[in-house]
């Protein structure tokens, strides 16, 4: 019989089907575990069991005492997921990281901390409760400072402020994103928190990896080119292999190891960022799961014997089911994916010019996924793209001028989003 592996992720997660498509290569059978309605009989037609991310230790306890989930592997695709699989690795005595270090890295606050007792460079921080009197702590901050929320990811909600009204600002802009009904209803404690951050001037770089053991191994490590100084931090390029010198590359690497053991990190993928200049590494975070979006379509990997390149989720599989990492290294020349930005808030109503950066030399991929009639929303409010354009060349700044050239091409409809007016009885 066929191996099984639990895939924990949302129902919208972009890399769900790519890890079910991935296992089903391999010839594993994958078992869906997502936040879908568990009063509608398979809604999404996948067979995946409903489970609460709010409600990790309890949803894996379920899972766990269900005698038709017995599995040979699991996996996360989404920092929300991880906690739950986490907690479900423990119980079956699977290969995963442990709840607490998922805990601390998904609370920025607990990394933080972390991080600092480990010794690992670290700038000023500080967490407030939403009701505190955020008035009095705007005249105590050394400006400029980055507010962030402690549990939402993808740069949404973190916002630089300058001087004291911009906190302010800032502050309430936060509180209003917490308060949405989407965020609201995980029930998460973080989501009441705001951190407050001396900002960190620098470049910014991501490191995908596999840890294993406690050990980490670098599949890849990305470049920003895009200055990310506030005060919203959209990303939109990622090019590997970054353009650095060999000593950079090494600190970040052994930084990114130091702040894995920090965590508590054993076994699993791991998504670094973190900040070089001339003072050193500084970590931004570390997640216990693969970069995020479509993004991963971006990575290809090879090692001795293996026939053609290798997506990053197989890679994760493979580890998931006690294979060694360490011979995995990226495939091809160079490669990146830029995230499409939402240039203002509107409703999508259609795209021009697809083929024409389809065409582009060196372009792999133009990936739209937004849906028609969907509200776009940039960041800091926003929680995803209007699609991911994808490139592979002979070097990364070949790459980085292919994608920007296709990004060029696009024409994006968003029409205004009409005020809801209140009905009167």
């Amino acid at each position: 019989m066929s191996k099984r592996i639990l895939i924990a992720a949302s129902t919208t997660g972009y890399q769900t089907r790519a890890f079910g498509e991935a296992a089903r290569r391999m010839g594993l059978t994958p078992v869906l575990a997502t936040d879908r309605c568990d009063h509608l009989d398979n809604p999404w037609g996948d067979d995946a069991i409903p489970v609460r991310f709010e409600q990790p230790e309890a949803s894996a306890r379920s899972l766990a005492a269900d005698e038709g989930v017995r599995v040979d592997a699991v996996v996360a695709v989404g920092d929300r997921p991880a906690q739950l699989a986490a907690h479900y690795a423990e119980l079956v005595q699977l290969r995963f990281h442990p709840p607490g270090a998922v805990a601390a890295a998904r609370n920025k606050y607990l990394a933080r901390e972390r991080f600092r007792l480990a010794g690992l460079a670290s700038r000023q921080y500080e967490r407030y409760g939403l009701d505190a009197d955020l008035s009095a702590v705007a005249d105590t901050l050394a400006y400029p400072v980055v507010c962030k929320p402690l549990g939402l990811s993808g740069s949404r909600g973190v916002i630089r402020a300058d001087d004291r009204r911009a906190f302010l600002a800032a502050a309430a802009r936060i509180r209003a994103i917490l308060d949405e009904p989407a965020v609201r209803q995980h029930h998460d404690p973080a989501d009441r928190f705001l951190q407050v951050e001396a900002f960190l001037p620098g470049r910014e770089f991501a490191l995908e990896g596999i840890v294993s053991g406690g050990r980490l191994h670098t599949l890849a490590i990305f470049d920003k080119p895009d200055p990310l100084d506030g005060p919203y931090f959209e990303e939109t390029l990622y090019i590997a292999p970054a353009r650095i010198a060999a000593a950079e590359r090494a600190r970040i690497v052994e930084t990114t190891a130091r702040a894995s053991r920090a965590l508590g990190f054993t076994d699993g993928p791991i998504h670094a960022e973190m900040r070089v200049n001339d003072e050193g590494v500084w970590m931004l975070e570390a997640a216990p799961r693969p970069i995020g979006g479509l993004c991963a379509n971006a990575l290809r990997f090879t090692r001795p014997g293996a026939d053609g390149a290798t997506p990053l989720e197989e890679v994760i599989l493979r580890t998931a089911l006690g294979e060694d990492p360490w011979e995995w290294t990226l495939a091809g020349a160079a490669t990146g994916v830029m995230m499409i930005p939402i240039p203002r808030e509107g409703i999508y109503a259609g795209v021009r010019g697809v083929d024409k950066a389809a065409a582009i030399a060196g372009v792999t991929e133009v990936a739209i996924t937004a849906k028609l009639g969907q509200r776009m929303r940039p960041l800091p409010e926003g929680a995803s793209y209007l699609g991911f354009l994808f490139a592979r060349a002979g070097s990364p700044g070949a790459v980085e001028q292919a994608l920007r050239e296709a990004h060029d091409c696009l024409d994006f409809d968003l029409n205004a989003v009409l005020p809801t007016l209140p009905v009167e009885r």
